[in-house]
Formats: structure tokens, sequence, C-alpha cells
């Protein structure tokens, strides 16, 4: 009898716990999954909210903007749009540069009341400022671009095209110094500029008067470079370099030496040097006055 009674109770605590498990799994729902790994911004986008837009999406695709794509950085786009890094992050009210989004949309060109802010120094704009200091090319570039009261139509004209022309005017000299040798040539896809041999400290030059506009090692495959800004045109590009001996926004000379030439992310110690004109690489040699 003892033997039956055990097992009537074992029966009955079986029937409870089955229906005891039965009510939970009516009653309980699986805890939410979340993927926090990548972020607030990467969870936005795995969300799909619908209508998500990304900053700038109503201006892609107009002149004047940039659609950001995988693997961008600020300072590449930059330097293919001709632009200094900083502005870009003006312009666009970033509030961290190193934070952009494939698909977002930065404005790469100056606003209307921004074009004829911070000239940059140029030899060419007038004869006088070719062999004044910077500070006065400075001042001579901003009254050239100043807006002049108009007395008619025919008078405007011309001083407007004559602000305009000498940008493309520029008396190039040679990078690095006159007994270097060319390792590689310029070719659209292979190799955007010059590759000029030199020894580890050997002098790097500024092509032309400028504004240092980036000064870091934050591009890949350029190693440590400089950026220079000659006017709305121009930019140059110095990679490789062993040590950097200007700054941001500083502005330099033409002949002035600006790094010390070395290997950084090259595989020997050469000066990679590029022409930009709007952006768009060039070749150097048809630019430089003294052409090796």
């Amino acid at each position: 009898m003892k033997g039956m009674g055990a097992r009537a109770r074992i029966a009955s605590a079986l029937m409870v716990a089955v229906v005891l498990a039965g009510c939970a799994s009516k009653t309980r729902a699986p805890a939410p999954v979340e993927d926090r790994s990548s972020g607030v911004r990467a969870s936005v986008v795995a969300a799909g909210e619908p209508g998500k837009a990304f900053p700038g999406a109503e201006n892609a695709g107009k002149p004047g903007y940039y659609t950001v794509r995988q693997g961008d950085t600020l300072i590449r786009i930059a330097l293919e749009q001709g632009q200094n890094w900083r502005d870009i992050v003006r312009w666009n009210t970033l509030d961290n540069p190193n934070i952009i989004e494939p698909g977002q949309v930065l404005r790469v060109a100056p606003p209307p009341e921004a074009v004829v802010a911070r000239p940059i120094p140029s030899p060419a704009i007038t004869a006088s400022a070719a062999t004044a200091p910077v500070g006065t090319a400075s001042a001579a570039a901003t009254a050239a671009s100043a807006p002049r009261p108009a007395a008619s139509a025919a008078v405007a004209a011309p001083s407007v095209a004559a602000a305009a022309a000498p940008e493309d005017d520029i008396a190039w000299g040679w990078p690095a110094p006159g007994n270097s040798s060319v390792l590689a040539t310029f070719d659209e896809v292979k190799n955007k500029g010059l590759d000029i041999a030199g020894k580890a400290g050997d002098p790097v030059l500024a092509a032309a008067d400028g504004r240092v506009v980036y000064a870091g090692a934050g591009l890949r495959g350029y190693g440590n470079l400089l950026i220079l800004k000659h006017n709305n045109i121009y930019l140059t590009a110095y990679a490789h370099n062993q040590t950097l001996l200007v700054k941001e926004d500083q502005t330099v000379r033409k002949g002035q030496k600006i790094a010390e030439m070395g290997s950084s992310d090259a595989d020997r110690v050469k000066l990679h040097f590029e022409i930009r004109r709007q952006g768009k690489p060039v070749d150097p040699a048809k630019y430089l006055q003294v052409v090796r």
C-alpha cells in the first residue's frame, strides 16, 4: 500500500509540473535580441527604418556635392575634390570629421557666400604680388576678388575676367634637389604623380607659394603627407616624407623646405609628388619649369 501511495504522489506531482509548464509557455515571450556591437549609427542602418535618409540626401547628384562611398576618408575626399578638409568640415557642420557614412552627402564646394573667402597667396596675381611677401600677396588676392562699385556692366565684366585668369598661371618649381632623378612618371591609373629619387633627409621643396591644408599620416599609401593649396584651382601633394617641417594653415613660399625625404609607407626613399587641378591629378612634368 505504501508503494502504491508513493507512486500516486509522484504521478500527481508530474501532472502538476506539466500543467505549470503549459501555463508558462502561454504567458512568457522570448526576450528581444539586440545587436549593440556596431554602435548606435550601425544599429539604425541595420534596423532599416522606413524613410530613413542619410544626412544631406536631398542634395545627392547636385553640383558641388559628393556622396560618400565605402572606404572614403575626409582627407581623401578633400584631396580628390581640391579642397581643404577643414573647409568641408565647416561647410557640413560635422561634429566629428573621423565619422562619415557611406551614403552621406557632403558639400565639397564653397557655398556662394564663401567663394571669395580666404584667398590663397599666388605669385601670379599681379606683377607686384610676385615679389611681395606672402601676406601682401594675400591682400592683393583679396583686393582683386573683392566686390567693386559697378559704374557700368562694361567696366565690371573685364575686372572679373582679370581676377580669374591668373589662377592657371603659376610659375612652378622642382620639389626636390636639382640632382634628383625620376623613378616613375605620371600614369592616370597606376601613378597619379611623379616618384622622385633621393636620400633620407634630402629637402622637399614647395613647388609654388601656397598654404598648408594637410600635414599628417592619415591617408593610406602616402605615409607622412603634406598637401598645399595654391589657389582655388591647384593643390600639390608631397608623400612618403621622413619629417614634416610645416604645420596646417601655415603659408609657404616657392622653394621653401617643407619636409625631409623618407620612406614612410613606401618600399624605398622617394618623394611622391602630385599636382591636382580642381582635384584631378595632372602630369606634373607638363607644369614644372625644370623637367628631369
